[in-house]
């Protein structure tokens, strides 16, 4: 994952969503069709790109895509 850039194209093939740059900051609740199971399929998908494990509490803590961005490249 080399940029925000990257990871929203990411975000967007995996969960399916039309999301811009001004949404990473957004919660997940002012997010448009976004549900629980998008944040497992992230998680999973992230995994695999990173080639590294992202910390399951830590993503459940996250309140928005940036949040998940810096957990993902360990900002």
């Amino acid at each position: 994952m080399t940029s925000i850039d990257n990871f929203l194209t990411l975000v967007n093939a995996e969960i399916g969503l039309n999301l811009g740059k001004e949404d990473i900051g957004r919660d997940f609740d002012q997010l448009a069709g976004w549900d629980s199971l998008h944040l497992l399929t992230l998680l999973t998908a992230l995994e695999q790109a990173t080639g590294h494990s992202v910390s399951m509490p830590d993503v459940l803590e996250a309140t928005n895509l940036e949040d998940i961005y810096d957990l993902a490249v360990g900002t």
